[in-house]
């Protein structure tokens, strides 16, 4: 075996070595972001609490996907009690949290001012800056060899990185097309619905209409007939 393939074989190893770190760091990241789907009852209130780190961000995206007005009432107050956040009547929002305080977030969703439609709501958590005390730059731990060396594999993270933020940006794109997909699906269900009631009721009247114009028709005529005998 030659010197060339010597050195293929071990630069190899080493990214298959870093890969691997980065992939399980991926895995991390990509963990911290989730979303969930419920269901509001009418004239009922639901709160969630999300623990976060000093300096860290936290972002929420909430959408109401089914119920009468498409709309609801949300909040979210830091660990102190402090208000951040509240919208009254919206059907959609987003807010970007930048933590002063560590400790549990809540945000809340209230449907007490409906007292008969219950809501589907949609909402999406993207946490950012949660592992500070790991050192970003670890990965370099594996690095030996000369600068030239460390260079190359800089780009290559630094490539890795972009492709990973795109991707996990393209995830958090498609979940909120999908929520907004879902919701205008359950608008035209609603209006199709409306449609069908409201044509049905015209057409009841309508047979109700012509029918008593008939009955009135041929009530005139017999009254004649009983006249002239």
């Amino acid at each position: 075996m030659g010197p060339f393939r010597i050195f293929l074989c071990l630069l190899f190893a080493f990214l298959s070595l870093v890969l691997e770190r980065f992939v399980v760091l991926a895995a991390f990241s990509q963990g911290m972001d989730s979303d969930f789907t419920f269901t509001l009852p009418a004239g009922r209130k639901e709160c969630f609490f999300q623990t976060m780190k000093k300096h860290a961000s936290l972002e929420i995206e909430y959408q109401v996907l089914d119920g009468a007005g498409l709309d609801v009432d949300f909040l979210i107050s830091s660990p102190s009690g402090q208000l951040l956040f509240n919208d009254y009547h919206k059907s959609d929002g987003v807010h970007t949290i930048e933590t002063e305080e560590e400790g549990d977030y809540m945000f809340c969703f209230d449907n007490t001012f409906s007292t008969l439609s219950e809501k589907l709501i949609f909402f999406e958590l993207i946490l950012d800056n949660m592992n500070t005390e790991e050192d970003p730059d670890d990965w370099k731990e594996y690095v030996h060899g000369t600068d030239m060396l460390d260079m190359k594999l800089e780009d290559i993270m630094d490539t890795i990185n972009n492709v990973k933020s795109r991707l996990g940006k393209s995830v958090q794109i498609q979940n909120l097309l999908r929520a907004f997909e879902a919701r205008d699906r359950n608008i035209q269900e609603s209006n199709f619905e409306r449609v069908n009631f409201w044509s049905l009721v015209n057409l009841v009247v309508m047979v109700m209409v012509s029918g008593l114009q008939v009955y009135l028709v041929r009530s005139l005529f017999e009254d004649k007939r009983k006249i002239r005998t």
